[in-house]
């Protein structure tokens, strides 16, 4: 997929108060500092579309950014920081959870997960959360050229071999680096076969 245009559409509290839902959804996912800023600005290729930060936790509302004026994607706040307090931790859960369930144009879930730790039980559950919920999604790993390629090989494994205890198949997985843009073309060529199936298939979300 090229892309041609990249915009910043709105930020939303609440996920009533998001674009309205006539176009394919995309949205990103993962805990907090896990690159995903980082990870759709390599994506779209630009330097600072999603805001990036050395600060965990600072993205506290959806943020949607309409592509190609053909799709939207989203980035959504990150799960499970400890430094903030306990009830902004159950606003954000409970913004995240309205919005993936509750979003009728959202086509696929994409849930980032840091390549460089062994399998982590708030990405793990998440992951339940989301079979159990009939939620779309897919899994990509991040940072991979922070590690050595053996050692990124085996965690992506370790993740594997830990979710095919309670999973029969898994979703799509993609191995990522923001720094040299791996992974990225292979997103965006799944974005794109999507797009082009629901468009074949009439797909009308406002239904």
């Amino acid at each position: 997929m090229v892309i041609k245009t990249a915009e910043f559409v709105k930020s939303s509290g609440k996920w009533q108060e998001c674009p309205e839902a006539t176009i394919p959804e995309y949205a990103f996912i993962g805990r907090s500092n896990v690159g995903k800023s980082s990870l759709i600005n390599a994506m779209l290729n630009r330097k600072d579309l999603a805001k990036t930060s050395g600060t965990p936790g600072k993205t506290q509302l959806i943020n949607h950014f309409i592509i190609n004026e053909d799709w939207y994607l989203t980035d959504l706040p990150g799960y499970g920081y400890a430094k903030v307090s306990k009830v902004m931790r159950r606003d954000f859960e409970k913004l995240i959870n309205n919005y993936i369930l509750n979003r009728k144009n959202l086509v696929n879930l994409f849930v980032l997960i840091d390549s460089r730790h062994s399998p982590q039980k708030i990405d793990l559950e998440f992951i339940e959360w989301c079979g159990e919920s009939g939620v779309p999604f897919s899994i990509v790993f991040t940072k991979v050229d922070k590690l050595k390629p053996n050692i990124a090989i085996k965690n992506v494994e370790d993740y594997r071999n830990e979710l095919y205890k309670t999973w029969e198949d898994l979703p799509e997985i993609y191995v990522t680096s923001a720094e040299k843009k791996e992974g990225c073309d292979e997103i965006l060529d799944f974005i794109q076969t999507t797009n082009e199936f629901l468009k074949n298939n009439s797909v009308n979300f406002d239904e």
